[in-house]
């Protein structure tokens, strides 16, 4: 039988963003505020539909760039000014997630270094910066009085597996990096990893470990006070993208 595209029906794809940063030493990620139904004043990830004319990293670039004014760069290549790590963390296609009709979703990973304020657009009413153990706390999450509500759609499903991902990749890989500015401390670079892991770790341990791992850090010969006291010396992301040995996470 010859194939019949009526006889199958019609779903829209969006991508949603799970985008973290680091800020005041604690994990975060985007919420926007929704300002039109389905879940009107619910805290949502970023994220569209997907148009006709682009693919999924190209959307998924369009909407990190419209919510952040961050591009996205190439997963395999140290962080840049200005720029994101961005891969694809998972596709959800439960058939009740969206009230309005049947709507895949293909979300994806940003991380980037400490970001400025973000600025609310599209259907947002409202967008921040909101540490993950707030957005997924049991019974849901709300600001500044507002009514506590669960994150709307699988948002909060969406971005547990999305914080998840990055606890994980930055025990096996370099991508703790591109939490970090171009140029970065090791005591810059230790903090994120207790953010994203929720753990203390022994700095002069944590010195040894990433210092000693070829091809993860790479001095740029200068020194910085910015985080008081002595000068401490300056790294940049190396050429590795897998560590060997890997940072593994502390049992908590």
């Amino acid at each position: 039988m010859p194939y019949d595209p009526s006889a199958f029906p019609p779903f829209a794809v969006t991508v949603d963003l799970v985008v973290l940063t680091v800020r005041r030493h604690a994990l975060c990620a985007l919420a926007v505020r929704r300002g039109e139904p389905p879940f009107q004043g619910r805290w949502a990830l970023p994220g569209g539909f997907v148009r006709a004319d682009e693919d999924l990293s190209q959307a998924a670039a369009r909407e990190l760039t419209e919510e952040t004014g961050l591009r996205a760069h190439d997963p395999a290549a140290p962080a840049q000014d200005n720029g994101a790590h961005l891969e694809q963390l998972a596709t959800y296609g439960d058939p009740k997630r969206d009230p309005r009709m049947r709507v895949v979703s293909v979300a994806h990973l940003a991380l980037a270094p400490d970001l400025p304020a973000p600025r609310a657009g599209g259907d947002a009413s409202n967008a921040r910066w909101a540490p993950v153990e707030e957005l997924l706390q049991q019974g849901g999450y709300g600001r500044d009085g507002e009514p506590v509500a669960p994150l709307a759609f699988d948002h909060a499903q969406i971005l547990s597996d999305g914080v998840e991902r990055a606890r994980s990749k930055i025990e096996y890989s370099s991508l703790a990096t591109a939490f970090c500015p171009t140029e970065f401390t090791v005591g810059e670079l230790r903090r994120v990893y207790e953010a994203v892991w929720g753990v203390a770790l022994d700095p002069r341990n944590f010195h040894r470990k990433v210092t000693g791992t070829p091809g993860f850090l790479v001095p740029t010969g200068g020194t910085t006070t910015r985080q008081g006291g002595r000068p401490a010396q300056l790294f940049r992301a190396g050429g590795a993208t897998l560590l060997n040995p890997p940072m593994l996470r502390p049992e908590v």
